[in-house]
């Protein structure tokens, strides 16, 4: 596992963050038994911040057992909360809701107390000083602090469960990725021409196969490019971020000018293989979860639910259509093409967006038109070079619509969405043709 890899799967443990507060809370215990047995700062504190060594080790008992069902009141909650999300939306949420930062402190918090008092306890229990002012004054504190976070980890869980707050929570969570990890791996090296692909050596290309079976979960693009220059030699991967992969099939090929004392096994090592899909590169692991969001919804009978999370795709999709360069070659410092990529168009990430919602949604003509309006939004904002992708899309999601069965007032709203989607790409034309198949008597009524 890479070191970029292994942080990634270290901040979503849910024992990462509760691990540097319980380490913090050493420390603290550190600070209040040197301020009180060793500085005796009880000498130089007010008389009502000090007590006596009975009442100090009785409150320290007392917020023990205080703290530890707070900590227990907190993990059945967590516990509630993801059973919730297994039964009712997607097991795949798990992951976002306990590697969300206000979960992991409110835990941390918790830990942190609890072993706080448990070793000032023991340290306090057999000390011969009769008066102690940081102590009691510390755990009074502390006690307070989790009284608050414990209100606040049932306010943050309950809050977090409503569907608008998941649906965004998860398309930030895309976002962040382009923004930080794609722009910055891929978007820097791409091309959008195709150079210099040095097609005289290509004859001498060699294949490399895998050499274990999973998902490829991360490829560091920049080392490999520097690779690649070092090494005079064209990359070609078979696979993108996200695929799964068999021992054997074919990985990735290269080609070059002197290919005959290249060591094939450090760009094995650039492309990381795992048991499971992670999100660090893989943009289709959050349109998945959020079309699985969706999914749920509309065998769930709940449209509006459903909606949601189509606006959230359509504006993931924007981000996509504006961030994202379309092209699959990756160049060096002296404009030489060095990696080239699976071919990913724009097509291919309204199908991975909307292509898995449609399919389930069948006959809910509701729910196409809200995609049809959704596409509707994303035409309006993106150039229209990606209009024709847009629109190829909303007209093969209409043919499979029984017309038949739908009643007038959806046929009439999801007529006027296809119509403005029209109007933004430059398609009336073919509207006109759409609007023929769902009224075919009018002209002969006219």
């Amino acid at each position: 596992m890479s070191k970029r890899q292994r942080k990634h799967e270290i901040q979503l443990t849910i024992w990462y963050m509760p691990l540097m507060y319980i380490c913090l809370a050493i420390l603290l215990v550190a600070l209040t038994l040197f301020l009180d047995l060793y500085v005796e700062v009880s000498q130089y504190t007010f008389e009502f911040l000090s007590m006596d060594a009975e009442i100090t080790r009785l409150l320290v008992s007392t917020l023990i057992g205080g703290i530890l069902t707070l900590s227990a009141f907190t993990l059945n909650s967590l516990l509630v909360v993801l059973t919730t999300f297994s039964g009712q939306f997607s097991p795949r949420m798990l992951l976002n809701f306990i590697s969300d930062k206000q979960t992991q402190h409110a835990l941390g918090i918790f830990n942190g107390s609890f072993i706080y008092v448990l070793l000032v306890f023991l340290f306090i229990g057999n000390s011969k000083k009769e008066m102690f002012a940081a102590t009691p004054t510390i755990t009074i504190g502390l006690a307070f602090l989790s009284a608050i976070t414990f209100i606040f980890f049932i306010n943050h869980a309950t809050t977090w469960m409503q569907v608008h707050n998941i649906t965004y929570s998860m398309k930030e969570i895309s976002e962040t990725m382009i923004y930080q990890t794609l722009r910055k791996d891929l978007e820097t090296h791409r091309s959008e021409e195709q150079g210099d692909t040095m097609e005289e050596e290509k004859k001498n290309i060699k294949h490399v196969a895998c050499n274990a079976s999973g998902y490829v979960q991360l490829i560091e693009y920049q080392t490999m490019i520097e690779e690649a220059k070092r090494d005079n030699v064209i990359i070609k991967l078979h696979y993108k971020v996200g695929d799964f992969v068999l021992v054997g099939n074919r990985l990735f090929s290269f080609w070059g000018p002197d290919t005959g004392q290249i060591h094939t096994e450090k760009y094995h090592k650039m492309i990381e293989i795992g048991h499971k899909e992670t999100e660090i590169q893989d943009l289709q692991m959050g349109m998945h979860k959020l079309s699985e969001l969706a999914i749920k919804a509309v065998g769930n009978d709940d449209p509006k639910t459903a909606a949601n999370t189509i606006h959230q795709m359509a504006d993931l999709m924007l981000t996509v259509a504006t961030y994202i360069t379309f092209t699959p070659y990756l160049i060096d410092h002296d404009k030489q093409v060095r990696v080239i990529l699976q071919s990913e168009e724009f097509d291919y990430y309204i199908y991975r967006g909307f292509g898995y919602i449609r399919h389930y949604a069948k006959g809910n003509h509701l729910i196409i038109t809200e995609i049809v309006r959704a596409l509707a939004l994303v035409a309006e904002s993106i150039h229209e070079s990606k209009h024709k992708s847009l629109w190829e899309f909303a007209c093969n999601t209409i043919d499979h619509i029984e017309r038949e069965v739908i009643y007038e007032l959806d046929k009439t709203f999801l007529l006027y969405e296809v119509q403005k989607l029209a109007k933004l790409t430059n398609h009336l034309h073919d509207y006109e043709k759409i609007e023929m198949k769902f009224y075919p008597n009018a002209n002969e009524n006219t």
